[in-house]
């Protein structure tokens, strides 16, 4: 069986991890006389990803009933009790945001436990809840793929979908781009349809829409026929990135990424493009990570103030990594789960950022990106580079005008007051350069970013909140992102 991607580019550091063990004490800040953020814990609290935004709610239900009337009554009858007391709701899956963007303050939280796919040719008709590692599975016996998911299969499917996220397969554009409708619950009670032709205006402020709009039941969703697919290398300077990126964005291509090198002395100046074309053979059934995938967890868990880690991480990646990989089906690419390389310090925590470039500006933002981040005390672990076509259609799109490179940053950061303040001054510097050469950031990380700097980058908001309030003027559905940046926005 072909390793992976993640297999191929990590696996062989387990090897490196043991043998390199030696020089992997890390240079990371004393924590002596530091006090760790610990989160409570509890049936009156809810947290995310990020660990670092426990907030207290007044219950949290997980719903299990499949689609139909008994759902939509459980729901029902959750917002009438909350608009009794007056208090909000907000609806998740895996509520793997990092800043309380599926968690509302004081309110009903409500969790969608129960897979449900209906598969109707290259279209399939989803519970919202349903996992993509479970659409996965429904899809692949019959010879079909996500067109487009995120790159890890633990998230819920309208989770995807309303936090406008993107996923690796190209020349797309966020999966909302994939789906042709969805049902949702207005605040009122109201069950509604939403598409490009019915209700257009709910579909657009809906798509990364972050749940403020409805509660999202079901989606219609494309599926394309699954490939099998073998994997090239090309490392480069950073400057030759963006034109070989965009190059292959000409839909001859199905799935491609590129990395750029994190250690210090070359921070940011070498890039690598990986690209899979499809090739004849049988495809296997879909698999996820194996047992080099999980070993590599190792060294990549080192990197944190040990850039001679980081180094032999970058020459694995461009190296035998890349020597070891092999052709994977385009399901099997797409089956990770985010455990895999999760940790387990239990005095840091993970912290995602991203941002979106037009693929001529890349050069500015992998400078700008090199003036920020060495001089702050986060540690970047990796950043992986994804095309994302435009999205003319969602209100709060992060690419509006045209495509762009998508940088994902993920950044290993103490569970402590001075990491989260120097976290936020880093995260404001970043977003203020990337807004100076027409980028964006994304929304469902740390809630760092000031409101001025919210409304700059997402022009449409005000439209946005137009249609929230004619659909939900009570504000019943509320949660961190409406409490932090669009409640202020009756003063835009």
């Amino acid at each position: 069986m072909a390793l992976t991607r993640r297999a191929a580019l990590f696996g062989a550091g387990a090897a490196v991890g043991v043998a390199g063990s030696r020089w992997m004490g890390a240079a990371n800040p004393s924590l002596d006389g530091v006090a760790i953020v610990a989160p409570a814990g509890g049936e009156t609290t809810l947290n995310d990803a990020s660990l670092l935004s426990e907030t207290p709610i007044f219950k949290h239900i997980i719903i299990k009933d499949p689609p139909g009337d008994a759902l939509i009554a459980t729901l029902r009858a959750e917002l009438r009790a909350a608009e009794a007391e007056d208090r909000p709701v907000s609806i998740g899956a895996a509520r793997h945001s990092m800043g309380g963007q599926a968690i509302p303050r004081d309110g009903h939280a409500i969790t969608f436990d129960t897979p449900s796919i209906l598969v109707e040719g290259e279209t399939y008709r989803v519970q919202a809840g349903t996992r993509w590692h479970q659409v996965i599975t429904a899809l692949d016996p019959l010879g079909l793929s996500p067109k487009v998911m995120q790159s890890n299969a633990d998230f819920g499917v309208a989770s995807t979908f309303s936090v406008g996220a993107h996923g690796w397969p190209m020349p797309y554009g966020p999966m909302g781009s994939t789906v042709r409708s969805v049902q949702m619950l207005l605040a009122d009670g109201t069950l509604v349809t939403a598409s490009r032709s019915e209700n257009a205006d709910l579909f657009a402020a809906a798509m990364g829409g972050y749940g403020l709009i409805g509660l999202i039941t079901e989606l219609e969703v494309e599926a394309v026929p699954n490939q099998l697919l073998e994997p090239t290398f090309q490392t480069m300077p950073t400057a030759d990135f963006a034109a070989a990126f965009t190059a292959i964005a000409d839909g001859s291509t199905p799935m491609a990424y590129g990395r750029l090198n994190i250690d210090r002395e070359g921070f940011f100046d070498d890039a690598m493009l990986v690209t899979y074309r499809p090739v004849a053979g049988d495809i296997p059934p879909a698999s996820g990570s194996g047992f080099l995938s999980k070993a590599s967890r190792a060294i990549f868990r080192a990197q944190p103030g040990n850039e001679w880690i980081k180094r032999r991480r970058w020459g694995i990646e461009t190296g035998i990594g890349a020597m070891l990989a092999g052709a994977s089906s385009r399901s099997s690419l797409m089956n990770e789960p985010v455990i895999t390389l999760d940790d387990r310090d239990p005095t840091r925590t993970d912290i995602l950022h991203e941002y979106f470039v037009a693929p001529d500006r890349f050069a500015d933002f992998a400078a700008a990106a090199k003036a920020i981040i060495p001089g702050s005390y986060q540690e970047l672990l990796n950043i992986t580079l994804r095309y994302v076509a435009q999205d003319p259609t969602a209100l709060l799109s992060y690419a509006p005008d045209g495509p762009r490179i998508a940088s994902v940053l993920l950044f290993s950061q103490e569970m402590t007051a001075r990491a989260e303040a120097d976290m936020t001054r880093m995260t404001q510097e970043l977003i203020e350069a990337v807004l100076a050469i027409g980028g964006s950031y994304y929304l469902p990380y740390r809630l760092h970013a000031t409101p001025d700097q919210f409304r700059r980058c997402y022009g449409r908001s005000l439209d946005f909140l137009k249609v929230k309030l004619q659909v939900d003027p009570k504000l019943r559905l509320r949660n961190a992102l409406w409490d932090t940046y669009l409640d202020k926005g009756f003063v835009y």
